[in-house]
C-alpha cells in the first residue's frame, strides 16, 4: 500500500464526496424500477 501526503483541507473535501445519501438513491431506484414497470403517467 503507498501513503500519500495531502493537505487536510483536500482529504476533507474528498471525505465529503465520498458520503452518499443511500436514502435518495434508494428512491431513485424505486422511481427507475416504476419506469421499467410501465407504472409511470405523462404529465403535460
Amino acid at each position: 500500500m503507498d501513503t500519500v501526503t495531502i493537505p487536510r483541507e483536500e482529504y476533507d473535501r474528498l471525505k465529503k464526496l465520498e458520503q452518499v445519501d443511500w436514502e435518495l438513491v434508494g428512491k431513485f431506484k424505486k422511481g427507475l424500477d416504476d419506469v421499467k414497470a410501465g407504472r409511470v403517467k405523462r404529465v403535460r
